[in-house]
């Protein structure tokens, strides 16, 4: 899941831009929208509005998640499970029930095999747009997933609030989930004019190591401008920084997995 309590660091922005990059090197990605805003849903052009089936119906009424996830319109190989904003209740209706931090991953559990059935392939790539706040929805993507990927914006007090995010991440690993850790951080946000962005990315790699993503993503107007159109800037412009940016971040991520490195070799 895509997680950092301290907002404006580009969360939403990163979950539809890296899910985009994976479905376009031929993943299948399903990005599960928890956050009410329901921004990340408006970026990939999926509705999330009225009465269209929804996250909220899952996480509060029990639906099955097949029932809620709809294909992006403009990418193949990319799902969405889109938010709405009667998620903002949810915190408040989940409370009094019993297994409350477990409903998202019982709901992906069953969803895994009907995508496969659907589709004739397995997913891939899970992705979780968390609300910036440490609440019973975010409890629940942390309960469903086993790797964090943490944006960091490169402006002063990055580390604002880090310290505490994993706090929490201990706590949930202790009690719920001891398969949760941080896969990768993701600087955004890079202004390579600028000293302190400079200091910010050199002061998280010296803190996390090999954890961050070789590949910073610049501060980009088109990155910026894309979800006014309801796209991710590998749509809205493809050829511009951002997206290159992000692409290349994707295609990190997927050498980590598969290597236990940035390059392609062997894992030791």
């Amino acid at each position: 899941m895509v997680a950092n309590q301290k907002g404006g660091v580009g969360k939403t922005t990163s979950t539809v831009n890296l899910a985009a990059s994976l479905a376009l090197q031929g993943l299948h990605v399903l990005v599960v929208d928890l956050d009410p805003q329901g921004n990340a849903s408006t970026a990939l052009r999926v509705d999330h509005h009225g009465d269209v089936p929804n996250v909220d119906d899952v996480m509060v009424d029990g639906a099955p998640l097949e029932s809620v996830v709809v294909r992006a319109p403009d990418l193949d190989g990319l799902w969405c499970a889109p938010a709405s904003i009667e998620l903002a209740g949810a915190e408040i209706s989940l409370v009094p029930m019993v297994a409350r931090e477990t409903r998202l991953s019982k709901a992906l559990q069953a969803y895994l095999p009907a995508h496969e059935s659907t589709w004739g392939r397995r997913l891939d790539v899970v992705l979780i747009d968390c609300p910036p706040s440490l609440g019973l929805l975010t409890v629940n993507a942390f309960v469903a997933g086993s790797e964090v990927l943490i944006p960091v914006q490169c402006e002063y007090y990055a580390l604002e609030g880090l310290g505490q995010l994993l706090a929490n991440l201990e706590l949930i690993r202790a009690h719920l989930n001891p398969d949760l850790h941080v896969s990768h951080l993701l600087l955004t946000m890079a202004d390579a004019r600028t000293r302190l962005s400079s200091e910010v990315i050199a002061q998280v790699r010296e803190h996390f190591g090999d954890r961050v993503l070789p590949t910073a993503i610049p501060r980009s107007v088109r990155v910026s401008e894309a979800p006014s159109y309801q796209q991710t800037v590998l749509t809205y412009d493809p050829g511009s920084a951002g997206a290159r940016a992000y692409l290349a971040a994707a295609r990190e991520m997927i050498l980590w997995t598969e290597y236990g490195s940035y390059t392609q070799t062997n894992k030791t």
